[in-house]
């Protein structure tokens, strides 16, 4: 599998959220923040999620949506939602494809023990579907500040 870089078309996906399902060409028109995350509930991710939550507004105002994207089933991202009052669409990857299409599906290593695991990455896409911007391994202190000061940057 080829790495997905700037200017390349995002790959298409319909994933189920705990709230429908959430398709990006069903966003055509908008920039779409996709944000890919290890797991809900999870110290990380919980605020990441909560910073993106935060900042809706402004993305929002700036016409983007902003979907987070894990291995998580539905069922388990509508309790993340409901714990921490989160705002924006966790859609549920539970075959990983959409990972594996986007490759943040990789191998990780923690304490020696390698294993399978969604990389933190995060991808602008613009109205056309065509990929903006990439911040592979985000880090989350500031990260959502970055993305949004990229889409007033234009």
């Amino acid at each position: 599998m080829t790495e997905l870089k700037e200017g390349d078309l995002a790959p298409d996906f319909t994933l189920p959220t705990d709230q429908g399902q959430v398709s990006l060409s069903g966003l055509r028109g908008k920039t779409v923040v996709l944000y890919f995350y290890p797991k809900d509930d999870t110290s990380g991710c919980t605020v990441e999620a909560q910073d993106f939550t935060a900042r809706l507004a402004s993305f929002r105002n700036a016409g983007t949506e902003v979907i987070g994207v894990s291995k998580d089933s539905a069922k388990s991202h509508a309790k993340f939602r409901t714990k921490y009052d989160l705002a924006h669409t966790l859609a549920a990857d539970e075959d990983m494809a959409v990972m594996e299409a986007y490759g943040v599906w990789v191998e990780k290593s923690m304490y020696g023990r390698k294993y399978m695991g969604a990389s933190r990455d995060t991808f602008l896409i613009g109205p056309d579907g065509v990929i903006q911007k990439i911040w592979r391994k985000a880090k989350v202190p500031g990260h959502t500040q970055d993305v949004l000061a990229a889409i007033k940057a234009g």
